[in-house]
């Protein structure tokens, strides 16, 4: 899946999405296993809004991402801030980059742009190949709950002065997993809108088939909070957060 025109749009729709809390997240839990100034590989980096703020941490960031647009807005964006941050395109489930990392991320539910469990567990062991041993492995993912309840035959829509969208939410095929079809309307420098739509799928398992992958790929130490907070998960929670160590 490729983000296409979206990647042009993106930024500009998700400017609340809390970003800064996934930096906090992986500054705790760094910090929760004494690794300090670590080598981040931040996997689906997008347009690197998190990226760019580890970056900024002081971190030294690795981006990776499947989209070309996606890492073209990144690039652009690591320039703006006066940072040389490493960008490939490459697909997650088949990392290549011939070296290891402190911690490895792949934030904002990227990981449920993977449809099948094959390609989920090819990830968490390629994954598992770029850690160094004792390495911090986090993510985080819809829930069953966000997947099945608050997207699923769902329409949202959003009106700007730019850019307008309709996002209508359908089941997808799988179980828990969920079709978003969107319909863009951007305007150009003529003042005049243009349309566009993108469809994108996601899809989630259950807590208990994540955190047993992790294990089979060879991570300990697996632990699961919610909504960017450190408490366990509730039926109602919408975001889990994963973190897990590499043996050896």
């Amino acid at each position: 899946m490729s983000y296409g025109r979206f990647a042009y749009v993106y930024d500009r729709l998700m400017a609340d999405v809390p970003y800064d809390e996934w930096v906090r997240y992986v500054r705790r839990e760094l910090e929760r296993i004494g690794l300090h100034q670590p080598k981040i590989l931040d996997v689906a980096c997008g347009t690197g809004q998190v990226t760019v703020r580890l970056a900024k941490e002081g971190y030294e960031v690795t981006g990776i991402d499947l989209s070309d647009d996606m890492l073209m807005v990144a690039q652009e964006r690591a320039r703006q801030e006066g940072l040389s941050i490493p960008l490939f395109q490459q697909n997650m489930a088949e990392l290549e980059l011939g070296e290891q990392f402190d911690c490895v991320g792949i934030f904002c539910d990227s990981l449920n742009y993977l449809r099948s469990p094959e390609e989920v567990k090819r990830t968490f062991s390629s994954v598992y190949r770029h850690l160094k041993p004792g390495g911090l492995f986090v993510f985080d993912i819809h829930s069953l709950y966000k997947i099945d309840f608050i997207f699923a035959e769902e329409t949202f829509a959003y009106t700007g002065e730019e850019v307008s969208y309709i996002w209508e939410c359908f089941r997808g095929e799988d179980e828990h997993s969920v079709e978003h079809e969107l319909t863009f309307f951007v305007q150009d420098d003529t003042g005049r809108y243009e349309r566009f739509d993108e469809c994108h799928q996601q899809r989630t398992f259950p807590i208990g088939t994540y955190e047993k992958w992790l294990r089979d790929a060879g991570f300990d130490h697996v632990s699961v909070t919610a909504d960017f907070s450190e408490n366990p998960p509730a039926n109602t929670s919408q975001r889990l957060f994963f973190s897990s160590i590499k043996n050896g």
